[in-house]
C-alpha cells in the first residue's frame, strides 16, 4: 500500500490550469502501484483533487485535519465536497495550540510524515502564510521523503532532490 501525500494550492492564478494539473497528477499516479492511500488535509484544490483521483483508482483516504471545526474554513460552495470526500475517509484531528496557521502548519507536516511520496501542486513561491506550499515542500525535502513538483505557472513536472 502506498501512501501518497499532498500539498499545494487551493486556488491558481490561472483557473485554466487545473484540467493540466489534473493530468498531471494522473500520470504519477499511474506510475505507482495500487492500493492507494490518499494523505490530505482535504482543503479546496489540490488536496482535494488527489483525494477524488486516488478514490477514482480504487483507492482510500486519510484525512488530516488541522483542527476540530475545519468546516469553518470553507466557503458555503466549497461545503459539499469537502464533507463528500470527508464521509469517506479515515479521518484524524489535529489539536495544535496556537493560531490557525500553526494548525495548518502541523497539518502540513503530519502529511509528509505519513506519506510514501508526496505531489506537491506549486507554483514555486514562498508561502503566503505559515504552513503554505513553500513551508510544506521544504519539510519535505528536509525529512527525505520523495517529492514530485507539479507546476501549475511553468506546465512542469519535475522531482527535486532529496537533502535528507
Amino acid at each position: 500500500m502506498t501512501r501518497v501525500g499532498v500539498t499545494g494550492h487551493q486556488r491558481l492564478d490561472d483557473p485554466e490550469a487545473w484540467p493540466w494539473v489534473a493530468s498531471a497528477m494522473r500520470e504519477q499516479l499511474a506510475g505507482i502501484a495500487p492500493p492507494l492511500i490518499a494523505v490530505t488535509s482535504l482543503a479546496v484544490g489540490a488536496d482535494q483533487l488527489l483525494a477524488r483521483l486516488v478514490t477514482e483508482r480504487g483507492g482510500k483516504i486519510y484525512a488530516v485535519l488541522p483542527f476540530a471545526d475545519t468546516e469553518r474554513s470553507f466557503s458555503p460552495e466549497h461545503l459539499p465536497a469537502y464533507r463528500e470526500l470527508a464521509k469517506q475517509a479515515t479521518v484524524e484531528v489535529l489539536d495544535t495550540p496556537g493560531t490557525d496557521e500553526d494548525a495548518y502548519l502541523a497539518a502540513g507536516r503530519r502529511v509528509v510524515e505519513l506519506s510514501d511520496i508526496v505531489l506537491a501542486v506549486w507554483n514555486g513561491k514562498a508561502a503566503k502564510g505559515k504552513g503554505g506550499t513553500a513551508d510544506i515542500v521544504a519539510y519535505a525535502i528536509c525529512r527525505g521523503v520523495p517529492l514530485i513538483h507539479i507546476d501549475p505557472v511553468s506546465r512542469t513536472v519535475q522531482q527535486p532532490e532529496n537533502r535528507k
